[in-house]
C-alpha cells in the first residue's frame, strides 16, 4: 500500500531558456556541432514505458504527472534524434490538453480505503487532494465526491506494484469541503472528513525588523563563492570557510577538430592538453601532395599539424580514413590523437581539408577560471566544535538548475544579518552547526551559464573516443546525484545508466568524482551533521530515503521504521508550512514521501547513502512548485531557469524552508 506518498500533476509548459528548437522540426547544425534540446512534455501510454525511458537513461526532469487514461506525462530535456529513440521506447510529445477519459471500469464489488484526504490553501485559493487505494488495485475506477463537486482519480502503479490511486493533480474547490466520498464503479464506497495540509508546527516568530530578501541575480559559480567569502570576512566570529578537499576537474575540454564528412570519410582529432593549456592554438590540414605514388605522411611545424595524403600512380587520393588516424597516432611526440568518426571503421578515402584550428568550443569570458575548481563549504554558528546538532545544505548537483544554490545564499545571509537582531535566529545559531555547500558542481554550473544551458552532469568525459566527437560535446558528464555508493547501479539498484552519453551516467564506479566525493567528506569529518538538505529543481517536492529500488519485484532499500517515517513526515510538514507562509506554495501532499513512492527510482543519490551510512535524516528539496493558471484552469511547470522574477521568488520561500529545518535540527535529541 502506498500511504504517504506522491506522484505529481500536468505539464504543458515549454521553457524558453532550454529550448534552442523543437525537436520535431530542429535547427540546422552544422557539420561538427550539437543538435539542439528542448524542454518537452512527453506522454507514454502507462507506467511501464514509464520505466523504459528510465532505464534508457533519458534525461527526465522530476515532473512526472499520471493522467486519467492510465498515461503519464513527463518533462524531458531531448535533441530531435533523442526524441525519435524515445518514440520507439511508446513515448510522444504529449498533446496541450490531455486527454481525460479513463479506462473501462471495474465491475466486481471493492473494498476501499481512504488514505489521506486533505485540503489547502494557497495564493491561488482552495485545493483538495485526495488519496485512496481499492482491493481491485489498478482495475478499480475511483470518483471522489464533494459538496458541490467530484473528479476521478488516477492509480498510480510503478514498477508493476500498485500503490493506489490518486487526484492527478490537487482540484479547486470553491467551498472548504468537510468531508469526501470515494465510491467506485465496482460498488466499493468509503468517507473521510478532511483535514488541513500541510498543518505543520509554526516556527519562532521573528522579530521586528527582520531582513531578507539578499539575492537579486541568477549567480554562476565564480559570484557563488565570492558572495560566501564576503559572509565570512564580515562575520568572522560566526563563521569559518571550509576548502572541499577534492578539486573538481575543473571548466575545461580538449580541444577538438572534425576532418572530412562523416560518417565513412571523416576523422576526429584531439589534443593532448586542454585547450586552455594550449590545445586550442594548435592547427591541422589534410594536402594533396600533387604527384602520384606518395606514401602518407604526418609532419609537426610548430603548433601546425600537416597530413599529407597517399596518391597512387595516377595521381588520386588513396588514404582511408583509419588510415590517417593511424598515421597521426605513429607520430612519436605528437600533440593531438586522432579517431575514426563514432563506430565506423574509417574505410572511406579522404579528401583534402584546409587549415582547421582545434577549439575547446567553450564559451564563458576569460575570467572564468579553466581549470580545477575549489569546492567551498561556509560554516555558520555560535559553537562550531562539533557539540552542537549539525545540518548540511548543498545545491546545485545538477548543473541546470539556477535557484537551487540562491537557497543557499539567501539563508546564509539571513542567519547572520539577523544574528544581532533576533532572538529566534541567534537560537538557531546557539544550538545548530550549519554547512551550507552553494554549489557542488562548479563545473557543469559555467557550462550551463556560458555554453548549453540544460547541461545536467558535470563536464569529465568519461566517453571512449567512438562517443567523443565535438558534436557530442553537450553529452558528457558524470550524473553527480547517481555517483554515491548506496543503492548505486553498481549494486543492482534501478534509475541510473552506464551510458557515458545518458543524462544520468553514473560514471565508471561509485564515488568516481570529486564532486560526490567531497559531499560524504563533509559527512565523515563532521560527524555531528545529523540533517542534510540536498536542494534540486524543479516540480515541487519534499521527499527522502528511500530513493532507490531494484527492478524485479521492486525491492526498496529497506524503509524507516515507521517511527523515523513519522519524524521524517512531521518535520517535513513543518517546513513546508514555512514555505507556504513566504508567498502562499503549497508542497502537494502526493509530493511529500520517500522519493521511490512520489517520483521515481533514482540509484545511487547522495541522500541515501547520508541516511543509510551515517545516520543522516537526508531530505530533497525540488523547488519551482508548479502555477495554478486561473484562466486555463491547469496547473504549469516553471522550469530549471525561470525568469528571475519566479526565481527570486523561489529562492525566497524554499529559504525560509531551509530555515526551518535548522530550526527542526534546533529542537533535535537523540533518541
Amino acid at each position: 500500500m502506498r500511504g504517504l506518498r506522491a506522484s505529481a500533476a500536468v505539464l504543458t509548459l515549454v521553457i524558453a531558456t532550454l529550448t534552442v528548437a523543437e525537436p520535431s522540426a530542429p535547427a540546422v547544425a552544422g557539420p561538427g556541432d550539437p543538435e539542439p534540446a528542448s524542454l518537452v512534455t512527453l506522454s507514454v501510454p502507462d507506467r511501464a514505458a514509464m520505466e523504459r525511458l528510465v532505464a534508457s537513461g533519458a534525461d527526465l526532469t522530476h515532473r512526472v504527472r499520471p493522467q486519467l487514461d492510465g498515461s503519464v506525462q513527463v518533462d524531458a530535456v531531448v535533441t530531435p534524434s533523442q526524441l525519435t529513440a524515445l518514440r520507439a521506447l511508446g513515448a510522444a510529445l504529449a498533446p496541450q490538453t490531455p486527454p481525460q477519459t479513463r479506462s473501462t471500469p471495474a465491475t466486481a464489488v471493492d473494498q476501499i480505503v481512504i488514505e489521506r484526504a486533505v485540503w489547502y490553501k494557497s495564493r491561488d485559493g482552495y485545493f483538495l487532494s485526495v488519496e485512496a487505494s481499492s482491493s481491485l488495485a489498478q482495475a478499480a475506477a475511483l470518483t471522489v465526491t464533494w459538496q458541490g463537486g467530484q473528479a476521478e482519480m488516477v492509480a498510480y502503479v510503478d514498477a508493476g506494484a500498485y500503490l493506489g490511486h490518486q487526484l492527478s493533480t490537487p482540484v479547486p474547490v470553491t467551498a472548504l469541503p468537510r468531508w469526501i466520498t470515494v465510491t467506485s464503479a465496482g460498488g466499493g464506497k468509503a468517507e473521510a472528513r478532511v483535514s488541513t495540509w500541510p498543518d505543520g508546527e509554526r516556527p519562532d516568530p521573528t522579530g521586528p525588523g527582520y531582513q531578507k530578501d539578499f539575492v537579486t541575480q541568477y549567480m554562476p559559480p565564480a559570484q557563488l563563492n565570492e558572495r560566501i567569502k564576503a559572509l565570512h570576512r564580515r562575520y568572522p566570529k560566526l563563521t569559518e570557510l571550509i576548502t572541499l578537499p577534492y578539486p573538481t576537474n575543473g571548466y575545461r575540454r580538449h580541444a577538438q577538430a572534425q576532418l572530412g564528412t562523416p560518417p565513412a570519410a571523416a576523422v576526429v582529432i584531439t589534443s593532448a592538453a586542454y585547450g586552455s593549456e594550449g590545445g586550442n592554438d594548435l592547427a591541422v590540414e589534410l594536402v594533396d601532395p600533387g604527384a602520384p605514388g606518395r606514401a602518407l605522411q604526418v609532419t609537426v611545424n610548430g603548433k601546425l599539424i600537416t597530413v599529407s595524403l597517399a596518391t597512387d600512380g595516377s595521381g588520386a587520393l588513396t588514404s582511408t580514413a583509419a588510415q590517417v588516424a593511424a598515421a597521426i597516432n605513429a607520430m612519436p611526440g605528437i600533440p593531438v590523437r586522432a579517431s575514426t568518426y563514432r563506430t565506423d571503421p574509417g574505410a572511406g578515402v579522404m579528401a583534402p581539408a584546409p587549415l582547421t584550428q582545434l577549439s575547446d568550443f567553450l564559451k564563458a569570458p576569460a575570467d572564468v577560471a579553466r581549470g580545477p575548481a575549489t569546492v567551498l563549504a561556509l560554516r555558520i554558528g555560535a559553537h562550531r566544535d562539533g557539540s552542537r546538532t549539525g545540518v548540511l545544505a548543498y545545491a546545485q548537483e545538477h548543473a541546470r538548475e539556477w535557484v537551487t544554490p540562491l537557497v543557499t545564499i539567501e539563508a546564509a545571509e539571513r542567519l547572520l544579518r539577523n544574528h544581532a537582531r533576533d532572538t529566534a535566529t541567534r537560537r538557531l545559531l546557539e544550538r545548530t552547526d550549519i554547512f551550507i555547500v552553494p554549489t557542488v558542481n562548479p563545473d557543469g554550473a559555467n557550462y550551463s551559464f556560458y555554453d548549453f544551458a540544460a547541461q545536467r552532469k558535470n563536464m569529465t568525459n568519461h566517453c571512449p573516443p567512438q562517443q567523443a566527437d565535438p558534436a557530442l560535446r553537450n553529452t558528457w558528464g558524470v550524473d553527480v546525484n547517481r555517483n554515491y555508493a548506496v543503492g548505486s547501479l553498481f549494486d543492482g539498484y534501478f534509475g541510473a545508466s552506464a551510458n557515458c552519453q545518458s543524462g544520468t551516467y553514473a560514471g565508471p564506479g561509485e564515488h568516481s568524482e570529486p564532486e560526490s566525493r567531497n559531499v560524504i567528506w563533509l559527512a565523515q569529518k563532521y560527524r555531528n551533521i545529523r540533517f542534510a538538505m540536498n536542494v534540486h529543481s524543479y516540480g515541487g517536492y519534499f521527499m527522502w530515503p528511500p530513493g532507490a529500488y531494484k527492478l524485479d519485484g521492486r525491492v526498496t532499500l529497506p524503509r524507516p521504521t515507521p517511527q523515523e517515517e513519522a519524524y521524517f513526515l512531521r518535520s517535513a510538514r513543518t517546513i513546508e508550512q514555512a514555505i507556504a507562509a513566504e508567498r502562499g506554495t503549497v508542497i502537494w501532499p502526493q509530493q511529500t514521501g520517500p522519493v521511490t513512492d512520489v517520483l521515481y527510482s533514482a540509484a545511487g543519490n547522495s541522500a541515501d547513502e547520508l541516511w543509510y551510512d551515517y545516520g543522516v535524516f537526508g531530505w530533497d528539496f525540488e523547488v519551482g512548485a508548479d502555477l495554478w493558471d486561473p484562466q486555463t484552469r491547469t496547473w504549469e511547470g516553471v522550469g530549471f531557469q525561470p525568469p528571475f522574477s519566479e526565481g527570486h521568488e523561489e529562492a525566497l520561500e524554499f529559504a525560509t524552508g531551509l530555515i526551518s529545518l535548522i530550526g527542526v535540527a534546533a529542537d533535535y535529541r537523540e533518541p
